[in-house]
């Protein structure tokens, strides 16, 4: 492939210049080989630009860039409107349209992405598919675990997965799709046999400045992003936003809700400590449903799913047998059990509406009897207008509040625990602060009664704690059972 047909529907200003064989691209300096092409665009923490040197020096035979040529510059130089669209497009044509062999369902929305594509891929699995599932805590491509950077990865980060995936046999990748990568143009160009929404509330104003700009940014998988709409437009009509994008046109509509008429509606839902069941309407059918997926936030989670199968084809009874397989999603509501006599969860919660969720499953398990102890906090170098409100959910939901460290990054700590308090001090709320996280959770923990339910939110999954520009070792699950062992020890003794 010369430069020319690898950059044909990138939008390049100029005709490109006579570089006759193109071996490979990449927008990182550390990975070019000789006859790669280089694009190079500004990223969170540095510019690519500022590498364009290493990369010719690697043996990268052309640079492609938003910016024009440095007059005098003899380096074979493409001129284009959109660095990552451009990549994007670029990609697609070197790795030979992998999105047409692998059928792409992504699932977009504030919460319950990872949970939806969790449940998507498992009902694929069910079916016997060979597939990938794209996400927040890592990647899967058939049996091989990838590890994940972005919720969204880079679009060229993406194309070879799924070429990997075609290589392996596989038929369809389930992927989360941020807005940061919507926006960004990480997804510019794909085609979707599915575009999955979960819903819509607070988060990320600190990047899109707006709700609304928060939710065109959504809107732009359904619209096509680059590529024609999705052939299937699976969408929460229980959600204010999900109710305009149903208005769309350009795809097949698969309406779901638990409130409002929807083609995929759930009945009889009975949530406990052991799952969930319940009946759902669908138009492949009556799906009876047993998840093993705690709380009734992830009614919506399943119905998603169940829309992502049948937009793929899946039959009824296989659905119902993939929603039955999944047993846990990492950092979902994941319980640690050490043999203490109350519960103790961990969730990746990290929104208001999101914790006003998991405390709501928080308060269904542990009834009136037992009290809620929540360990939270806020991130540090993200949206502050958030910060209130997660204080006034978590105070709202819990008898006990301690508030912590997340991941503060480069802010100090003490600022953010005071912004998250103005919204526990709305609500009256019995909390304590405590900045470093692992004392906040051995606290918690050493306060819990039997009959009590331990809520530590916000990281999940998560493994490192970023403070003070370090990323260091930290996860919630790991220091939780640490510290139940020891108090077990205690208290035996």
């Amino acid at each position: 492939m010369n430069l020319a047909e690898l950059l044909e529907r990138a939008e390049p200003l100029a005709p490109a210049p006579a570089v006759p064989q193109v071996l490979g691209l990449d927008y990182d300096s550390r990975r070019i080989e000789p006859g790669f092409v280089f694009f190079a665009f500004p990223g969170e923490r540095v510019d690519g630009h500022d590498f364009i040197p290493q990369a010719l020096r690697a043996g990268a035979v052309a640079v492609v860039s938003e910016r024009p040529a440095p007059a005098g510059d003899p380096t074979p130089w493409v001129q284009v409107r959109h660095g990552r669209r451009a990549l994007a497009e670029a990609a697609l044509a070197f790795y030979d349209r992998p999105d047409r062999a692998v059928r792409l369902l992504g699932v977009t929305g504030t919460n319950g992405k990872t949970t939806t594509v969790y449940l998507i891929d498992s009902i694929l699995r069910a079916a016997g598919h060979v597939t990938a599932r794209l996400g927040t805590i890592g990647h899967t491509v058939g049996d091989q675990v990838v590890e994940a950077v972005n919720t969204t990865p880079e679009s060229l980060d993406l194309v070879r997965l799924f070429a990997r995936t075609r290589e392996i046999g596989g038929s369809f990748a389930t992927l989360e799709v941020s807005s940061h990568g919507l926006e960004l143009g990480r997804i510019y160009g794909f085609e979707f046999l599915a575009g999955v929404f979960t819903n819509l509330s607070q988060d990320h104003l600190d990047f899109h400045g707006t709700m609304e700009a928060y939710a065109r940014a959504k809107r732009r998988l359904f619209e096509g992003a680059g590529a024609r709409p999705p052939r299937y437009g699976v969408i929460n009509a229980d959600d204010a936003v999900g109710r305009e994008l149903l208005k769309l046109d350009g795809f097949e509509r698969l309406s779901y809700a638990i409130e409002r008429p929807a083609a995929i509606r759930s009945r009889r839902i009975d949530s406990s400590f052991e799952g969930l069941r319940m009946e759902v309407d669908t138009p492949a059918g009556v799906l009876q449903i047993r998840s093993h997926l705690l709380g009734a936030f992830n009614v919506q989670n399943i119905l998603a799913a169940i829309g992502g199968g049948i937009a793929a084809g899946v039959e009824p009874r296989t659905i119902e047998e993939g929603v039955a397989a999944l047993e846990a999603v990492p950092g979902r509501f994941e319980t640690v059990r050490e043999g203490q006599p109350f519960v103790v969860a961990v969730d990746y919660a990290h929104t208001p509406d999101a914790l006003d969720n998991v405390l709501r499953t928080a308060r269904e398990i542990v009834g009136r009897k037992g009290r809620i102890l929540t360990v939270f906090g806020c991130g540090g170098d993200r949206d502050r207008t958030k910060r209130p409100l997660m204080g006034e959910s978590a105070g709202r939901g819990s008898d006990r509040v301690i508030l912590t460290s997340d991941n503060p990054r480069t802010e100090d700590p003490l600022r953010i625990l005071a912004d998250a308090s103005i919204g526990l001090d709305r609500v009256d709320a019995n909390y304590v602060r405590e900045a470093d996280r692992r004392t906040a959770i051995e606290r918690a923990l050493r306060e819990a009664c039997p009959g009590d339910l331990v809520m530590i939110a916000g990281k999940g999954h998560e493994t490192v704690q970023k403070v003070a520009g370090r990323t260091l070792p930290f996860d919630d699950r790991e220091v939780a059972r640490e510290m139940l062992q020891e108090l077990r020890g205690v208290r035996r003794s």
